[in-house]
């Protein structure tokens, strides 16, 4: 196992440590992954650094996965959480920033929520709306994610979605494949792509009668769906005979 060089030394074989690096190793040295640390200690740690938060949020854009309140409701605010390493950082080369990265201005933002209809990509919730659950009282909250997208041509790409701060709660990093939901659509019959293309047009989907009623079914009680089956088996018989009949009577 290689040892790990130590996150109070500023100087490294002649090489200055920056903040981030050093951060990097306090973490997985004296907090450990899995474990919560607080603002406060990270500054007695670095009293000497004077924004070594902004160096924790950089080792976030290099695969760091350290979850705040935001993140994780069960957390303080002044509490953290690192969850897991990302780049090591401390090994020469490793400590430039990903590709992908990019901060968002302010105007940026707003073209992101723009495109989004201000809803949540995830589970279509408005800002500011309530989720309908619990004590009624959370109310959701906007954010901008990055998602990495594989594209067809087996290269990737990172885009930014809407998403709201409970379906990004401790969701890690999430990727969709374009190319396999391309061939899933071209799998689907003419009629059904042409429902679909229908979907997309008007940005929602409204679900058919037929799943409203087993979306209620679903939730009745055993004797009740017991009582509802048979309803609709003696439904359908007599809609047997109703067309028997109408084929007799020359319908």
């Amino acid at each position: 196992m290689t040892t790990l060089p130590s996150w109070q030394n500023e100087v490294d074989g002649g090489r200055k440590v920056g903040g981030m690096v050093r951060a990097a190793l306090w973490l997985l040295t004296e907090v450990g992954e899995g474990n919560i640390f607080t603002k406060a200690e990270l500054r007695a740690a670095f009293p000497e650094a004077s924004q070594i938060d902004r160096r924790i949020r950089e080792l976030r854009d290099r695969g760091w996965r350290i979850d705040t309140s935001r993140d994780d409701p069960s957390l303080k605010q002044e509490e953290q959480r690192f969850v897991s390493q990302g780049a090591q950082v401390w090994v020469p080369g490793q400590a430039k920033a990903p590709k992908h990265k990019n901060s968002l201005t302010a105007a940026q933002r707003q073209k992101v929520f723009e495109a989004d209809s201000y809803l949540c990509r995830s589970c279509g919730i408005a800002a500011g709306e309530g989720y309908g659950d619990g004590d009624g009282l959370t109310r959701s909250v906007l954010n901008i994610a990055r998602r990495k997208v594989l594209l067809p041509d087996g290269s990737e790409e990172y885009e930014f979605v809407t998403e709201c701060k409970r379906c990004g709660s401790g969701s890690g990093d999430r990727e969709v494949d374009l190319g396999a939901l391309l061939e899933h659509a071209e799998n689907l019959s003419p009629m059904e792509r042409t429902v679909l293309a229908g979907w997309i047009a008007k940005g929602r989907r409204e679900p058919e009668p037929i799943e409203k009623v087993w979306g209620i079914y679903q939730t009745l009680p055993a004797a009740s769906r017991t009582a509802f089956a048979g309803a609709l088996e003696d439904a359908a018989e007599s809609d047997g005979e109703s067309g028997e009949n109408a084929d007799s009577s020359g319908w």
